[in-house]
């Protein structure tokens, strides 16, 4: 049976937890340093409790060591490896083809996003240089995808929800080349969410003070089926800057899809963890914070409204009736001047919004409810409990229990037996499993019928019983170890423009023995790539194509603007180009 991972995000442990204890079945998180999120990192000692914990599960922590490494800091990252080994993290998401030249114990390895992992090609190739799982690139279509598929052996991973790059992964150095923040280093400045003016060639403003880089919100939960059945098995949600209220809330509507298709196909897909989740809350996607909605490319390759142009924030939930809304909600809207504003909620009196300041909403505007004081509250205590599935059987001489999992346990009774001179509750006292991970399905009662066991006894062989499940699942937890490197694997010639963002001796050794000939270094560690005209960008998402203006579709004769366009925010300035022929836009920079 095919295996079906719901992965989550995790700024912190307490995150991570909740992500568990919500659904999911594996969990990725920022270790001390090189995780490509600089504001979610975290300890070794938090990251060893959050393996301790989601191990109990059957469930996966992956550790995002998925920057580049300058040469000074290979020795770091390696102690950095061996460490996160240790304490038991189940794969590293690397970008840096260097760490394949370390010396490190037999870490299964992912490839991360960074990778832009797009074509048949490139996948194969990370394959057969000892990935085990693949993170795809986010602009892929459904049929992209089962290319990919049909090559590769190894699992595939898909972003399903949440904050969208308008770059190609790895492919961006925007905000490396105007502001010194590299996005390859975890410190993007999101040059992307800022408003643009748009120009062309002759001065014409086309557009004026809009987020034309700005996409709307991945949110692929009605095409789960499609996408297994394209050959993804790992199911990603963004968010590791996101705080818990989301994260369980995204968790736990997601992990209700993925079972309703494991129901739906029994004999064909299983989730790659155990345990049952108990929500006490209806998950609802648009509560939490969302640009509005978009599937992107995956069934389109032109696809029309995936940008958000008129504010990078929340648009949460569209409210049709006022009398839904609480003190304490924050609400937002459009004004008069088109700019997207917000104010606090004091109440509602005879149909009329109170606020925390004054304000008028326009006829006809939408009203955006973005913070749901109810919601956030209710979200921001315990709202789920995860339970293994537990077989005991009680003889006159042990206890004995089989988990959902398989491990079994056998501790002695220690019982001080007595003829029965009244009824005895046995199924009663053994279900008192309380804040365990357990939950008693069956009871097998044998031989001791006619047998009087203390309820202090019981109790006490209970307690011994979980005690000896807890070392036996980590005795029997089986990790995936690297897989072994072809090195006779040739980096594929139809992605050798790309500059793989080298910045250590390592890396170049890595691609040098796989065939690669020229290796230019990163723009990180070499200043004199950042010149005028160098591509800082590269998307398949065209400004034209979204406001109807595609150069393929609009003859020049009908084109109200002259190339080349140029887009400017303060002082970024960034001429455009188009490659109509691979549907993509290219940023350069302007002198």
């Amino acid at each position: 049976m095919r295996e079906l991972e719901l992965l989550a995000p995790a700024g912190n442990a307490d995150i991570a937890i909740e992500a568990i204890l919500h659904g999911a079945d594996a969990v990725y998180i920022g270790p001390p340093t090189h995780g490509a999120r600089k504001a979610a990192a975290n300890s070794l000692e938090d990251i060893k409790k959050v393996v301790s914990f989601a191990h109990q599960f059957g469930a996966k922590v992956y550790c995002t060591v998925n920057t580049i490494i300058y040469e000074n800091e290979l020795a770091e990252v390696e102690s950095l490896i061996r460490k996160l080994y240790i304490i038991g993290v189940d794969a590293l998401i690397v970008q840096d083809m260097g760490i394949l030249r370390m010396d490190l114990p037999p870490i299964a390895l992912h490839a991360s996003t960074q990778c832009d992992t797009r074509t048949p090609e490139k996948a194969k190739f990370l394959e057969d240089v000892g990935f085990s799982q693949l993170v795809l690139a986010r602009e892929l279509t459904l049929n992209e995808i089962k290319k990919i598929h049909d090559t590769v052996d190894v699992p595939l991973e898909c972003f399903i929800h949440g904050a969208l790059c308008v770059s190609y992964s790895g492919r961006c150095h925007a905000s490396q080349a105007t502001k010194g923040r590299s996005a390859n280093r975890g410190a993007c400045a999101q040059i992307c969410r800022l408003p643009f003016n748009l120009t062309d060639s002759r001065g014409r403003v086309l557009q004026r003070n809009k987020h034309l880089l700005s996409l709307k919100d991945f949110n692929l939960s009605d095409n789960l089926e499609e996408l297994i059945e394209a050959g993804v098995s790992s199911f990603k949600i963004e968010g590791r800057l996101k705080e818990v209220g989301y994260v369980k809330n995204v968790v736990a509507y997601y992990r209700q899809k993925i079972d309703e298709i494991i129901r739906k196909y029994p004999d064909e897909y299983r989730r790659s963890s155990y345990g049952k989740s108990t929500i006490d809350f209806i998950p609802q996607l648009d509560k939490s914070f969302n640009r509005g909605f978009t599937t992107y490319f995956l069934n389109d390759r032109r696809p029309a409204n995936i940008s958000s142009p008129d504010t990078p924030k929340s648009m949460g939930e569209i409210i049709t009736d006022i009398n839904q809304l609480n003190n304490g909600d924050g609400i937002s809207y459009f004004d008069e001047k088109k700019e997207y504003v917000g104010v606090m909620v004091n109440g509602v009196e005879s149909g009329r919004i109170k606020g925390n300041r004054p304000f008028v909403i326009p006829k006809g505007s939408a009203i955006h409810r973005t913070l749901d004081m109810q919601w956030q509250k209710r979200l921001s205590r315990p709202t789920a409990v995860r339970k293994l599935a537990l077989d005991v059987t009680i003889t006159p001489s042990c206890l004995q229990g089989i988990d959902e999992m398989g491990n079994k346990a056998i501790v002695p009774l220690n019982a001080d037996l007595q003829p029965a001179e009244k009824s005895q509750d046995i199924r009663k006292i053994l279900d008192k499993f309380g804040n365990t991970i357990y939950t008693l399905r069956d009871l097998d009662i044998c031989q001791i019928d006619n047998l009087f066991i203390p309820a202090s006894q019981l109790a006490d062989a209970r307690r011994r019983l979980v005690e000896a499940l807890a070392n036996a699942a980590k005795a029997s937890y089986k990790y995936e170890l690297r897989k072994p490197e072809n090195k006779g694997a040739v980096y594929p010639e139809s992605v050798l423009d790309y500059q793989d963002n080298v910045s250590n001796s390592l890396a170049i050794k890595f691609y040098s023995s796989h065939g690669v000939k020229k290796i230019s270094p990163a723009m990180e560690i070499d200043s004199a790539v950042v010149r005028p005209n160098t591509s800082v960008m590269t998307t398949r998402h065209c400004i034209l194509r979204e406001n109807g203006r595609c150069l393929k579709t609009t003859p020049a004769s009908k084109r109200d603007f002259s190339l080349p366009l140029t887009l400017t925010s303060g002082k970024d300035k960034f001429k455009l180009s188009f490659d109509c022929d691979k549907c993509e836009m290219h940023l350069h920079l302007v002198e």
